[in-house]
């Protein structure tokens, strides 16, 4: 009975959030850019579960949605969210969290009178125990691996007061907890809705949810009780409420931007680039005062990946020659890739895997590939192919969007005598064939979870599984140098560490690093307090019009 009450007021939530919508697209532009903020998902949302944000299309509405323990500042700082506070034991296995006495989950039928009541800790422990459970089937169900305690992980000393034990020391843990996989949500309201909770979120963030149209539209009203002020006091955020789009299609995103029907943009598509920007990255003249460009570093590496495992991947690939690889990474061009194919929008990969931005990162120790076509020659006919005599065609799998990219690689490797052949893709069979060894050469990219180089140099650690270690890497030596950093608790070491760890990664090539990114946003002039950071979050609090 209970739970046909609630659809019953789920559906009168529907209509009503339908209804603002109608009210949304009926009412004067400038009164909606007034209060709304609006902005086109081109990818399309999967789910609103937190569970389920492994991209960021579904992370950016969890993170209006919802809060997590910690999050990570605009200068990459683990700062308190849900937690005003936290000790670590003397061994380094107890963290302890105290936690806010002002947060309250979003009103909503699931809960008695349908108001939203105190969060507390077992509200901690049922979230994130609920991503390791095989029945949430969550893509993040490995980010507590081999790394919390697997009797008691979890628990809630008081109300108040919550505790993570951990097997091991493991330095990364407070960025694991600000990922949006560990948003913090109620049991009521999983209990609730079930499998259906991915399109009735119930969080405590900044914004609730109102009505999603799978493919049309979803709305976000402001949270009227947000915990989090601003510096002279006043309740945040300051919007009304929060607008998304689904257009699939670039172009159509890109003329609704131009007619102020959304308030910026992500990224810019290839094909309207030197409409906007000049080679070096900048507004061309007449977008200077139509528009604001946004860029800030990215920590987000786009790369190949090369599958190494010759035990369980396709026979007689010729790419788990190292020195194959080597020559790959010598053969093209990525500075010229940048300027004419990103309008600098990015800086050429010469480095290692973990890229710019990251406290670690340092481009005079780690050492890794420029644009080398004697070098890539000389590794060829080292491996047996002379000129690329003898060298089977290899095929690169990528997806619509970096086409050019690929081509752009095929045809300077081409020219040192390694036969590429491009094939095209949509990005779910590419997810799905890397994930099962049936991609031997892929486009990838590894965008931060959070701000520690570990979160890269995971992609390559024996143990974990494919996600994330897409190219089946196996080098104890590399494991070693991995393990010892997460042990480390002096920075600078465990940076050192990191520093060894990524080069013995450059020397083996499991990876083409290509361009480390730049976050790209399109803003409209009236659009204040909405600022780019390192991880591309959307972040909303304090955006005004």
């Amino acid at each position: 009975m209970a739970k046909k009450i609630i659809r019953s007021h789920i559906g009168a939530k529907l209509a009503a959030g339908f209804f603002l919508l109608v009210l949304m697209a009926c009412g004067s532009q400038q009164a909606d850019k007034r209060r709304f903020f609006r902005y086109n998902e081109q990818a399309g949302i999967s789910s609103l579960d937190p569970a389920m944000a492994r991209n960021q299309a579904n992370m950016w509405p969890a993170h209006q949605l919802f809060n997590t323990l910690v999050e990570v500042d605009d200068s990459l700082h683990i700062v308190p969210s849900l937690a005003l506070s936290w000790e670590v034991s003397e061994d380094r296995l107890r963290y302890t969290f105290h936690l806010r006495r002002d947060v309250y989950f979003h009103d909503d039928p699931s809960f008695p009178n349908g108001k939203g009541r105190l969060l507390n800790a077992s509200d901690i422990v049922f979230s994130l125990s609920r991503i390791r459970d095989p029945k949430t089937a969550s893509p993040g169900a490995w980010i507590f691996n081999n790394k919390v305690d697997s009797v008691q992980p979890f628990v809630a000393l008081n109300d108040s007061t919550f505790q993570l034990v951990l097997l091991k020391p493991y330095h990364p843990i407070l960025g694991i907890l600000s990922m949006q996989y560990c948003s913090i949500i109620p049991r009521e309201a999983v209990e609730a809705y079930g499998r259906d909770f991915r399109r009735h979120p119930v969080g405590t963030g900044p914004f609730r949810f109102v009505a999603w149209e799978e493919g049309q539209a979803l709305v976000m009203a402001r949270n009227d009780r947000y915990f989090e002020t601003d510096s002279a006091g006043n309740r945040l955020p300051y919007l009304d409420g929060i607008k998304v789009s689904f257009y699939d299609s670039r172009a159509t995103e890109f003329l609704l931007f131009r007619q102020k029907q959304l308030d910026f943009i992500n990224d810019i598509d290839a094909s309207f680039k030197d409409e906007v920007l000049t080679k070096r990255g900048a507004l061309r003249k007449e977008w200077e005062s139509k528009v604001r460009l946004h860029t800030h570093p990215y920590l987000n590496i786009e790369y190949l990946g090369i599958l190494v495992d010759s035990v369980n991947g396709p026979a007689g690939s010729p790419l788990y020659a190292r020195k194959v690889r080597q020559a790959i990474n010598y053969g093209f061009d990525r500075r010229k890739m940048i300027l004419y194919l990103r309008n600098s929008l990015g800086t050429p990969a010469e480095s290692g895997f973990v890229p710019a931005g990251l406290p670690s990162f340092n481009d005079s120790i780690v050492k890794g590939y420029t644009y080398d076509p004697v070098r890539s020659n000389r590794l060829l006919a080292e491996a047996g192919f002379p000129g690329g005599k003898g060298l089977p065609p290899v095929k690169l799998l990528t997806i619509p969007i970096y086409a050019d990219m690929a081509s752009f690689i095929a045809k300077q490797l081409s020219e040192v005598g390694i036969p590429i052949q491009v094939e095209v893709v949509q990005k779910a069979l590419l997810l799905e064939m890397t994930a099962n060894q049936r991609a031997p050469f892929f486009r990838g990219s590894w965008i931060a979870d959070y701000p520690d180089a570990e979160n890269y140099l995971s992609v390559f650690y024996s143990r974990n599984p494919s996600p994330p270690n897409y190219t089946r890497y196996n080098n104890p030596r590399f494991d070693r140098l991995f393990e010892q950093a997460l042990a480390e608790t002096n920075d600078s070491l465990r940076y050192r560490l990191y520093q060894q760890a990524d080069q013995l990664i450059m020397e083996d090539a499991p990876v083409v690093p290509l361009w480390y990114d730049k976050v790209v946003h399109l803003v409209q002039p009236e659009v204040k307090g909405f600022e780019p950071n390192a991880l591309n979050l959307l972040e909303l609090r304090h955006t005004r019009f």
